[in-house]
């Protein structure tokens, strides 16, 4: 090994720094989301009014730590792909977007599949709870039922908000669908007030995996809440044809 490689490295060096393997991170809350599992959520945030909360860690409760928070409409919040992290993580990903066939560089992405399965959410803020502990009751949420939460930041429109930002491959939102309910469903959407907004919403994004493409005549199912939601696409959009109560 020559003297040149053996040096360190001079920006190490100059700072006299030592660079750890690893950080640890404390969870500091759990999301309650209607998303019970990971097909079906929205692909980025605030694009479905989707409601549920943030419920603080015994450890992250103490209602001073939230003193102010209620002045701020919107939130960032830092998440774990937990559900992903047993997949390991990839250099090039399809992003949703390309249509599931071209591939880009993973920090070119949201993708969850992360060397460090972390991601970076803006939900809106409807109201902070002081009680038995604490609770943030959240709209927008892109989230899966159970996610755990590594840190709350507070929105702040006139930085976070770039006029003239450029969004690579996903400059506009997407594109939503018709969807439309079979009869006889109306009884189960009545006694669940707000569903059939929550299921219209999130199937008009189609959330089926774009490389799979067309299957007609196939029903798909996802778990919103306490319902699996079953449905077809047709030419005209989608189709709820079932709502089946989770036992």
């Amino acid at each position: 090994m020559s003297e040149q490689s053996q040096s360190p490295d001079p920006a190490q060096a100059k700072a006299g720094l030592q660079v750890p393997d690893a950080y640890r991170c404390e969870v500091i809350g759990l999301i309650e989301s209607p998303y019970r599992e990971k097909f079906g959520i929205p692909r980025q945030p605030g694009l479905v009014a989707a409601e549920g909360g943030l419920r603080m860690l015994p450890d992250y409760a103490e209602p001073t730590m939230f003193e102010g928070l209620d002045g701020f409409s919107h939130l960032w919040l830092t998440f774990v792909f937990h559900a992903n992290v047993a997949q390991g993580w990839r250099a090039r990903v399809r992003p949703p977007r390309l249509g599931g066939n071209d591939r880009v560089g993973v920090f070119a992405s949201r993708s969850p599949f992360r060397p460090n399965h972390l991601g970076l959410s803006v939900v809106e803020l409807l109201e902070v709870v002081i009680g038995d502990g604490v609770y943030l009751r959240l709209s927008g949420l892109d989230l899966l039922d159970g996610t755990p939460v590594l840190d709350i930041k507070p929105y702040v429109p006139y930085t976070d908000s770039i006029i003239g930002a450029r969004a690579g491959f996903a400059p506009t939102a997407p594109e939503r669908l018709a969807v439309t309910f079979v009869p006889g469903l109306e009884g189960v959407l009545a006694r669940r007030p707000g569903m059939r907004e929550l299921i219209s919403d999130t199937l008009a994004l189609d959330p089926r995996p774009a490389y799979h493409g067309d299957d007609p005549g196939r029903i798909y199912g996802i778990k919103l809440a306490d319902l699996d939601v079953r449905w077809r696409v047709r030419e005209e959009g989608i189709e709820v044809v079932a709502l089946v109560p989770i036992r």
